[in-house]
């Protein structure tokens, strides 16, 4: 595993969304190094975070660069071991590598790659990734078997410089087998948007001890990616709630992440939405968001006025989270997600 230093706090700003352009990017990687954050993320959603993270490289010199997350199943360990190679160098090593399995029907119907024992796989992912950066350092034979993937070919023509050392790999997880994939092989892990605190401490903090062997490994990272639903006036705190309840009905609707109800005992609901999603109502989403109870709402998502909000965030988290990335879902105000930015900064400095 790469060690990293301890730097908390760490406070990462998001730098694309939904239909995110490339142009842009440089734009708003320079407003966040001017901020004064710690770092920014891209998520994998209409376009590739490497592309938008390359670009930000070139013209900021400072801030961390995190994918939030990067699709891995939708490569080959050897296709993204080289894009994250030559990211890594020409950042300066600034390079966080986040991963996400995504879930079946996309892998197969969006991606057409394959899908099995996703955590299983995830596993053998990251390794393969760390046995292919040893091999350029080193110049060893590169000679990766497992069960998903298979390395064994690699010449000096296709061999890059390694002007860096790797970059960390953070790992995106849910169910228990993930999180004990990450606390195995990972540097850190992505907590899902989707997640409360108590499922964090009761259920996500235990899985990765487990993993790791029966202890968090010291310098093993947690990501926070909490919702925020806030706003500076009653229409924005309106718009923020509303975009959020039908993002977090949706995740509910997932079997996959019916766990995380069950544990508070919601799991009808879970199932209620998910009987709701299959059906042909153009405008089913927007009724599973109105059939998400305010409880709820406020389990999941951190709630409360611009001024509020970070100080619960980082309570909520205390002890555990050393890095949080900001989530801007249903704030449209770039200054007030800037506002948020700096108090979790000074909240966590504080705390």
């Amino acid at each position: 595993m790469t060690t990293l230093p301890d730097t908390s706090p760490r406070i990462a700003l998001p730098i694309m969304g939904p239909g995110q352009r490339l142009a842009d990017t440089v734009t708003l990687a320079r407003a966040a190094e001017e901020a004064g954050l710690d770092g920014i993320s891209a998520p994998e959603l209409s376009s590739d975070p490497l592309l938008h993270l390359t670009v930000a490289a070139g013209v900021t010199e400072r801030v961390e660069l995190m994918t939030n997350i990067l699709v891995a199943f939708a490569r080959t360990p050897m296709t993204l071991a080289t894009q994250a190679r030559a990211l890594q160098d020409y950042s300066g090593g600034r390079v966080i590598l986040g991963l996400g399995s995504q879930i079946k029907a996309h892998i197969e119907r969006r991606y057409s790659m394959p899908w099995s024992s996703p955590a299983a796989r995830m596993r053998e992912f990251v390794t393969a990734l760390r046995a292919i950066w040893k091999a350029w350092e080193t110049g060893d034979k590169l000679d990766f078997r497992g069960e998903f993937y298979t390395h064994t070919l690699m010449t000096p023509m296709f061999t890059p410089p390694s002007e860096c050392p790797p970059p960390p790999v953070f790992v995106a997880a849910v169910g228990t087998k993930m999180c004990e994939t990450a606390g195995a092989v990972a540097d850190g892990l992505l907590v899902h948007g989707f997640s409360t605190e108590r499922y964090l401490r009761e259920v996500t903090v235990p899985a990765i001890a487990r993993g790791a062997g029966g202890t968090v490994p010291v310098g093993f990272e947690i990501v926070d990616l909490s919702f925020m639903v806030t706003g500076r006036t009653d229409e924005e705190w309106a718009a923020s709630a509303k975009v959020v309840r039908e993002q977090l009905a949706f995740y509910a609707s997932t079997p996959a992440y019916l766990p995380v109800l069950a544990l508070h005992g919601w799991e009808d609901l879970g199932e209620e939405l998910h009987h709701m999603s299959l059906g042909r109502d153009p405008d089913r989403w927007v009724r599973m968001g109105e059939r998400l109870p305010d409880e709820v709402l406020e389990t999941f998502a951190v709630v409360g006025t611009p001024d509020e909000v970070p100080k619960k965030l980082v309570a909520r988290g205390a002890g555990i989270v050393g890095r949080y990335s900001v989530n801007a879902l249903g704030i449209s105000d770039p200054d007030l997600v800037l506002h948020l930015a700096h108090g979790i900064q000074e909240a966590v400095r504080t705390a």
